[in-house]
């Protein structure tokens, strides 16, 4: 076997469906299936040989495009594809935003999902808009090491630094460090400035 495609989506048929497809594009690739953000995520940091990914917007454990930002702070080399539901105009921009090669919807036939594959193995953007550069905001986000970006979203859904420190099993002041570096790297005083910056990402702010 030559290398890994990881398909995540909650949806057990569309996930059936994007194996076939994968298959038929690289039958010596082996498959990982996930039906939720962190099974991806741990998948996608154990495999060393990762090749793709294909990731479904909203499944358990994802808000917005926390998935796509995630995934691609663990593994900025390697091309994700989106595949979802969402609508097609938005997401695909700010998918292709925030790290992913491409969007497709569901409604694609096979051959069509095939094709994308084919194109994101080969390091090829799939319909890419036209202005899907980076803005600012967005760069910033996107410069965020994976922990760093892990505190963020915490502090998005209201987590204090004693929490966030407990979900990722670190201690509080290392959060503290996150934090002072989070708030650099994003220009902003404080963590309401910050929260305010991260909308970018699509994630509803929880209180």
């Amino acid at each position: 076997m030559t290398g890994t495609i990881l398909i995540a989506d909650d949806h057990p048929l569309f996930r059936q469906a994007l194996a076939m497809a994968a298959a038929n594009v690289r039958p010596d690739a082996r498959q990982a299936e996930c039906a939720n953000l962190p099974s991806a995520l741990a998948e996608a940091i154990a495999a060393d040989d990762l090749l793709l990914i294909l990731l479904d917007l909203k499944m358990p454990g994802a808000e917005g495009y926390s998935g796509v930002a995630l995934l691609h702070a663990e593994k900025p080399g390697v091309p994700i594809l989106v595949v979802s539901s969402a609508d097609a105009a938005q997401a695909a921009r700010d998918a292709v935003r925030f790290g992913a090669v491409g969007f497709i919807g569901k409604d694609a036939d096979l051959l069509f999902i095939e094709q994308a594959i084919a194109d994101a193995l080969a390091g090829k953007r799939i319909e890419a808009p036209q202005d899907t550069a980076l803005d600012p905001v967005a760069a910033q986000i996107a410069s965020l090491t994976p922990t760093q970006l892990k505190v963020l979203l915490g502090v998005m859904k209201g987590r204090l630094n004693k929490q966030i420190a407990y979900d990722l099993g670190v201690s509080e002041a290392t959060v503290k460090a996150h934090m002072t570096a989070i708030l650099k790297k994003l220009d902003v005083q404080n963590r309401t400035q910050a929260v305010l910056a991260a909308r970018a990402l699509g994630l509803p702010i929880e209180h």
